[in-house]
């Protein structure tokens, strides 16, 4: 399940791609309904990664430290909820084995857990914060 810090972070970066210029982390947050310390908490997260520079002080504000296009949705659920696997079994990046498990090839929960992960990261890394800015309204675009 998309935390809030993952689903703010991402709000936070296609207020960002819209913008010509730097943006306050004041109006993001007013913007995009997201608590202020929490934003302020995630684009941290965000500029370590290198998804975003920051500036303090007059003329300061955020702004995509690379053009929207070059940063996936994957990514910054990656950076900020960690793996995209349901289990940690089906993990490529925190992998752990069950301690249950006698035998994780022969493991069905494992091998649909598995199919799982590939479908989340193949649409996930596939879709682009650029991409996301002509999303939404599903009803009005005849999708359900």
């Amino acid at each position: 399940m998309l935390s809030n810090k993952a689903k703010y972070g991402l709000k936070a970066l296609i207020h960002l791609a819209a913008a010509e210029d730097q943006c306050l982390a004041s109006d993001i947050a007013k913007d995009n309904n997201i608590p202020r310390k929490f934003l302020d908490a995630i684009m941290v997260e965000l500029r370590n990664a290198g998804i975003v520079n920051s500036r303090k002080g007059k003329g300061g504000g955020h702004r995509l430290a690379r053009p929207p296009e070059n940063i996936t949705v994957g990514q910054i659920i990656r950076i900020l909820d960690g793996p995209l696997a349901p289990i940690p079994c089906a993990s490529k990046t925190a992998y752990q084995r069950c301690a249950d498990c006698p035998d994780e090839d022969a493991c069905a929960i494992r091998d649909i857990m598995l199919d799982v992960r590939e479908s989340i990261a193949l649409i996930l890394d596939r879709t682009s914060i650029a991409s996301l800015r002509g999303r939404g309204n599903r009803e009005a675009r005849g999708l359900r």
